[in-house]
């Protein structure tokens, strides 16, 4: 991120949702039923700047790679990176009791349970192989709550993963698959480095694994945008997130996918799109947000080191 000291604050001139971007589809007995919605009203955002991310050098820690002018080409940076980005698909099932018991021409009547199975696709990236491990990560919104956790490596193979851990504060989170089907991990560029205007790239599974591994071109629009989203539909509770903005096309499913730059080493992770209307009927288009490499780096860290749950 950029380290100017930017204080300044921009107002929105009309009714906008930051959309936390997991493709969600809830599934009733069987049927498919309504959609999960990770979307909020966003009144206002502000452009600020914050060095509050480093990271040490130690045997067990992802660090930063050395960073040079970005100068490949976007064919040769998608091919660099490619086989290291994942679908993630998040299984949650609970079950509700009826309640009601009563007495009628059968007999005493019992309550009946129904059992409530909701999937959600997000997208992710392999940043580490150590030994029979490899370890993802992704958005802490994409596996929130779920009890089953798969993912869809490039080649179509679908492994099993567990939960190394998360912040929800950070919206991150690491998973842990089986490495011996793995051939390539990413790396993560300095975020503090790059400009507004500089070319980029955002890798992952629009709508799902149906269109896994999509790739999409843009530019940095704004190095530092502090946003604030909502953590549920009555905005009763937020979370203000620092983040890359980038005009490169994301949507539902792009979530915890790699905003990467020419030499195909992460800047981002992409996590929200602003999407809504003026109030004169204008479409919102192409304001998508990442998490920065230096944020994802230290909570990376910080999840690998805790073992769980982060700040």
């Amino acid at each position: 991120m950029s380290k100017k000291n930017d204080q300044t604050t921009v107002k929105n001139h009309y009714q906008s949702k930051v959309v936390l971007l997991a493709l969600s589809t809830a599934l009733l007995g069987g049927g498919v039923g309504g959609g999960v919605v990770y979307a909020v009203n966003q009144n206002q955002q502000t452009a600020t700047t914050a060095a509050d991310t480093t990271t040490t050098s130690t045997a067990a820690t992802t660090n930063l790679s050395t960073t040079t002018a970005a100068s490949g080409t976007a064919s040769a940076a998608y091919k660099k990176v490619a086989n290291a980005v994942v679908s993630v698909i998040a299984t949650q099932t609970s079950t509700d009791s009826d309640q009601y018991a009563g007495y009628g021409y059968g007999g005493y009547g019992q309550g009946q349970s129904q059992s409530t199975t909701s999937e959600s696709e997000g997208s992710g990236v392999i940043f580490k192989k150590s030994g029979d491990k490899a370890y993802i990560v992704t958005n802490n919104h994409v596996v929130d709550g779920a009890n089953k956790l798969q993912v869809l490596l490039n080649d179509g193979t679908k492994v099993t993963a567990t939960l190394v851990g998360t912040s929800a504060s950070k919206d991150i989170a690491v998973l842990a698959i089986d490495s011996s089907k793995v051939t390539t991990t990413a790396s993560f560029a300095n975020s503090s480095t790059i400009s507004a205007g500089e070319s980029v790239l955002a890798i992952g599974s629009p709508l799902g694994s149906e269109y896994a591994n999509t790739v999409t071109e843009g530019i940095v629009s704004a190095t530092s945008r502090t946003v604030t989203v909502a953590e549920d539909d009555d905005s009763q509770s937020t979370t203000t997130m620092k983040a890359i903005q980038t005009d490169a096309a994301i949507n539902s499913g792009n979530s915890g996918g790699p905003l990467i730059n020419l030499n195909g080493q992460i800047i981002g992770i992409t996590s929200m799109k602003l999407s809504g209307e003026t109030s004169s009927g204008t479409t919102v288009d192409g304001m998508g947000f990442a998490i920065p490499s230096n944020v994802v780096v230290a909570t990376i860290n910080s999840i690998m080191n805790s073992g769980s749950q982060a700040s």
